[in-house]
């Protein structure tokens, strides 16, 4: 670690690992409501477990974006952070803001909620992803422009590297389109339209930029290799994901009211969606390969390729599976998006959060990587993650499918519950692989812990 205020990131890391295993609980219990559907009711619904499983995601992601952002911006722009007291307290702020929100969900009624929380004087409230109280929405906005500014302020007076601007990029684009979420027409078809432009344009567009540059960072840091080449590479990976995924918002405009002319729009650029994850995987696994020096973090490096297949399996592969709008005539709203979401968060955000912090968290406690038997238990952890989400995602897959031809497709469609009972199986199974996957996140979060031979420093 170079420069002491990118210790900020591990106050922000911290925070992100725990709210990840609450969101890992929730879905733990969601799934196990699939099959017992009285199972903690009505203490916690099945509403209400999924909103906090939903929200609790993008909460944490939001804390692994800031705490990777403190870590590589004062090292791209070679000085400190532009006000280290900001940060720390935009970090309590948010935290707080988070779980009061997270308690309201649980202890109060939704529509009690509402009305303690003012929504009347501007509805922002219940729509899907962004159920959160209209104040903690102005919260999310001042924590955003508090960030944007200490980030911005620091790159403008420091060094501009390709990976900071693109970063600084996504990190603008990101609060931008939140502001969407207070826009809330009674129109639905309007609704959904613009709704799309804060849940879309985060996770298939402006996102994208952070990832991209988050894990650009790692591969210098771990490869040796050129930074021009890496440049070069980010600069084309950006350009082809804000070309497909900016007009490819209209695959989510084909059934909700809006103009024909987007079941054309929407497949032809969602089909081109594939492509920047299947250059980013490229790119990752050249860099690797051409890499100067052997990093002793394996556990960085293993993160880093993961996150660029993965990120290729779950936002290109599946989502291509039904992104055309002939496809998703039949598919959409079942299990079969559930499973692209699944994977493509996992690959896509997921991931590069837990490379930054697999790499940076060794620096901030003074070691160039985790000890050998740390990263031992940390790259075991990525496979038990890894193929867990895989068989989720799978199993999500056969489910979905049965679905579709069961209430859809089939000459005789049958009832949704109906059809639900018949994919029993498929949902336990699921439970199991969910439970597998949170050992795995717990044997990560002991790999911080685990002591034995400390690594070579090799340069």
């Amino acid at each position: 670690m170079k420069y002491e205020s990118q210790g900020i990131a591990k106050l922000y890391f911290i925070a992100a690992i725990a709210l990840f295993v609450g969101q890992i609980l929730f879905g733990v219990t969601m799934g196990l409501q699939y099959v017992m559907g009285d199972f903690l009711f009505p203490e916690i619904p099945f509403n209400v477990a999924r909103m906090v499983h939903t929200n609790l995601l993008i909460v944490w992601l939001l804390f692994g974006f800031m705490g990777s952002a403190y870590f590589l911006v004062p090292e791209e722009a070679e000085r400190e952070l532009y006000s280290p007291m900001l940060a720390k307290v935009m970090f309590w702020v948010f935290l707080t803001a988070g779980v009061l929100t997270i308690l309201g969900y649980l202890l109060v009624p939704y529509a009690r909620l509402a009305e303690i929380t003012m929504n009347d004087l501007l509805p922002t409230m219940g729509r899907e992803f962004l159920e959160q109280p209209t104040i903690t929405k102005i919260g999310i906005v001042i924590v955003a422009l508090a960030f944007i500014f200490n980030i911005g302020m620091t790159i403008l007076s420091g060094r501009k590297t390709v990976i900071n601007v693109v970063l600084l990029t996504g990190l603008v684009g990101l609060a931008v389109f939140f502001l969407f979420s207070f826009y809330n027409p009674d129109n639905l078809v309007l609704d959904k339209y613009f709704w799309w432009f804060v849940v879309h344009l985060w996770v298939e567009g402006v996102w994208e930029l952070i990832m991209a540059s988050l894990l650009a960072y790692v591969l210098i840091k771990v490869t040796g290799v050129d930074r021009e080449v890496i440049e070069k590479w980010l600069y084309i990976i950006i350009a082809m994901a804000l070309i497909s995924g900016l007009v490819g918002t209209g695959h989510h405009f084909f059934w909700i009211g809006t103009p024909d002319y987007w079941q054309w729009l929407g497949s032809i650029f969602s089909a081109l969606e594939p492509i920047p994850f299947f250059m980013m995987t490229l790119f990752a696994f050249n860099v690797v390969n051409k890499r100067r020096r052997d990093h002793p973090n394996k556990a960085a490096v293993l993160w880093a390729l993961g996150t660029a297949v993965m990120a290729f399996l779950g936002a290109g592969v599946w989502g291509f599976l039904h992104t055309l709008a002939p496809v998703n005539f039949y598919t959409h709203g079942t299990q079969i998006t559930a499973a692209h979401g699944h994977m493509a968060f996992y690959g896509a955000y997921v991931m590069v959060v837990l490379t930054m912090i697999s790499y940076s968290m060794p620096l901030m406690r003074g070691q160039k990587a985790a000890n050998v038997n740390a990263q031992k238990h940390e790259i075991r952890s990525f496979w038990i993650m890894t193929i867990s989400m895989v068989f989720i995602t799978l199993l999500l897959t056969g489910a979905g499918i049965m679905q579709v031809y069961l209430q859809r497709y089939a000459a005789d469609p049958l009832p949704f519950m109906v059809v639900q009972d018949r994919l029993a199986h498929f949902y336990w199974a699921r439970e199991v692989a969910g439970i597998t996957f949170l050992y795995g996140l717990f044997l990560y979060i002991y790999s911080f812990f685990a002591k034995g031979e400390e690594v070579a420093d090799v340069e």
